[in-house]
Parts: C-alpha cells; sequence; structure tokens
C-alpha cells in the first residue's frame, strides 16, 4: 500500500466523503476536537463507512507528513483522466474550454494551491505529464482543501503532442513565459483556452514553449524577476475569469 492511499485533515476526508469517492475505513484520533470531528462522523455513517478510534501515535504513524488535525483516512487512489473528458466537460457546462498544462511541476503545495485556485475559477480540469511531475498524493489532497476531487486531472506521456491535439481541437494554447515581449493583458482569454505554466526552477520546456500559440508574460517591476508557480498560474486564471465574466 503506498502512502497516498491515506488522506488526512478534516477538509480533505470531507470531500472525498462528500464527492462519492471510496473511503475504505476512516480513523479518529481519541482526543479530537468532537466539533470538528461531528460532521465527518455524520458524513461517514450516511456512507456506510467504518469509523475506528485509535491514539494519536497511531494516527501520526498512518499520515506520515501530512497534518491530519486528528482524522486520516485510507482511499483508493485517484483516477487521472482522459484529455478528451476534459473537453467534454466544457462542452456539457456550454463554456468554452478552459484548461491548465503544468509543464513539470514538482512540488506538491503548487500543485495543491494551483488545483485550489483552478476548482475557484471553474478550470474544467488540469494536464500534468507522467516524468518529472508532482502527481496526486496526499500532501497535494490536503494542500487543495478538497479540490482535489472535483477539479479532473490528466495525465499524459508527452506535453507537446498533447498541446498539438489541443489546437487541432481549437484550444489556443498560452505559455506564461518571462522572455517575452506580449503582455498577459494583450491576450483574448475568453476563447477555447489551454495556459502552461512552467517548472518552478526552469519555467516551460523548449518543446513545449515552441508549441504555445503564444507566450506572454505578467508585468513585473520588482527586482527579483520571478513568481511562485502557483501564484503566477493564479493571476493567469483570474484574467481569464475576469475577461470570461465582463463578456457575458
Amino acid at each position: 500500500m503506498s502512502m497516498d492511499d491515506f488522506i488526512g485533515g478534516k477538509h480533505s476526508v470531507m470531500e472525498a466523503l462528500r464527492s462519492g469517492r471510496s473511503v475504505n475505513k476512516i480513523w479518529i484520533g481519541e482526543n479530537a476536537q468532537k466539533h470538528l470531528i461531528g460532521p465527518i462522523l455524520a458524513e461517514a455513517k450516511n456512507a456506510g463507512v467504518i469509523v475506528q478510534t485509535v491514539d494519536k501515535r497511531k494516527l501520526d504513524q498512518m499520515a506520515g507528513d501530512i497534518a491530519h488535525q486528528g482524522v486520516v483516512a485510507q482511499v483508493a487512489p485517484y483516477d487521472y483522466v482522459e484529455v478528451e473528458e476534459l473537453l467534454a466537460r466544457a462542452q456539457a457546462k456550454g463554456e468554452a474550454p478552459f484548461l491548465i498544462i503544468l509543464d513539470e511541476i514538482e512540488d506538491p503545495h503548487n500543485l495543491g494551491s494551483i488545483l485550489r485556485t483552478a476548482d475557484c475559477a471553474g478550470v474544467h480540469g488540469i494536464i500534468i505529464p507522467k516524468r518529472r511531475s508532482v502527481g496526486l498524493t496526499a500532501t497535494v489532497s490536503k494542500i487543495s482543501a478538497g479540490a482535489v476531487e472535483y477539479v479532473p486531472v490528466a495525465k499524459v506521456t508527452n506535453l507537446a503532442q498533447t498541446i498539438e491535439a489541443l489546437k487541432e481541437a481549437g484550444v489556443w494554447v498560452v505559455g506564461a513565459d518571462v522572455h517575452t515581449d506580449k503582455m498577459l493583458y494583450d491576450v483574448d482569454f475568453t476563447m477555447p483556452l489551454a495556459i502552461v505554466i512552467g517548472n518552478e526552477g526552469k519555467g516551460m520546456g523548449r518543446l513545449v514553449k515552441e508549441s504555445c500559440d503564444f507566450n506572454v508574460k505578467l508585468p513585473m517591476s520588482g527586482r527579483i524577476n520571478s513568481l511562485n508557480a502557483s501564484v503566477a498560474a493564479s493571476i493567469f486564471m483570474y484574467e481569464a475569469v475576469r475577461q470570461r465574466s465582463s463578456k457575458r
């Protein structure tokens, strides 16, 4: 059993129960605060999930480095989806596709934060590569505060090929790149769109960058010429939200 079969924290466990994901069992700490745990117990009872009370040491052991807040659940691993399902999701909502492509994001905190913002911003899905990229781990789930249950993630072998396929499907692909002249605000984000965010240190890979329809940058006036990947992703997502909401 891998570490990722365990999730911890009241938000993560609650959203896993609410979203109908298969939860095998829940462990609650002996001295867990009743007002925090009450809703989880009620939801678990509804779903027919076994709940066991254990001492805190056992929880710490199961959760590893996840801050569990006195509650840990064993769950089925996350299901990744196909890219086509992300486009179908947009179509079902009658919206122009809005996707995020992450080129080798390695920090689970960045992926968790991006999932959380993506959920708020109405993103239809996220695409990540199979190699050199963080996947849907327990830490990502915890940082996303449950958003991991609602934002589908596709895992692909070759990002550049996936970008070409998206372009053929009528999606415009915009890369976030500090070394370009075009500003974020000069692009129409109301069209079918995929935004590419590159690796925390290296940015986008060369092939991915060349596959984009255009690359744009954020205005930067500080001495330090970079923003955290999840912060940059948030600014891009909310520029799309702003443009799309004013167009309605």
